[in-house]
């Protein structure tokens, strides 16, 4: 299958974020921007602000795919936590394998940003919000076979 990025289908993206197809049409897949960037930027679909003390669940209309041994791992940029003091609630994003077309939703990544600055911060469509980076994992070498699919998404792995 490979490692890429994809949209997720429009009738997704009705359920998650709007009905616009001009919004879902101009949604720009995730990129390196430098030659030796290790990131992909992903770009806000929707316009938002999050208050002070507020947590924002921001969709971003991408699912990825992977190889079997690798993950995306997901972190807010580095100049959103330093100039602005936004993260993401969980730290950090992991995206395995079987995220990808999910029967809830898709595979459509979400980041739950939190404001703990002082200021508003506003997001604008086409804002690079966070960045992903694939990388390989390890497996012990005397673990049993595991047979369980995701069915799900977010948390859906604690609901077999």
């Amino acid at each position: 299958m490979g490692r890429f990025f994809e949209k997720i289908s429009f009738e997704q993206w009705q359920k998650d974020i709007n009905d616009n197809r001009e919004d879902y049409d101009s949604l720009e897949l995730p990129r390196r921007h430098t030659k030796y960037s290790a990131a992909y930027d992903f770009k806000s679909p929707i316009d938002c602000v999050i208050k002070p003390g507020e947590i924002k669940k921001i969709p971003t209309g991408i699912k990825m795919s992977m190889n079997n041994d690798e993950m995306l791992l997901l972190v807010v940029r580095s100049s959103t936590g330093f100039k602005y003091n936004v993260r993401m609630t969980n730290q950090i994003g992991v995206f395995d394998k079987d995220y990808y077309n999910n029967e809830s939703n898709e595979g459509h990544a979400f980041v739950s940003l939190q404001n703990e600055g002082d200021k508003d911060f506003v997001i604008k469509k086409g804002d690079r919000l966070v960045q992903g980076f694939f990388t390989k994992f390890l497996k012990v070498d005397n673990e049993e076979e595991i047979k369980d699919i995701r069915k799900g998404g977010l948390g859906s792995t604690n609901n077999n």
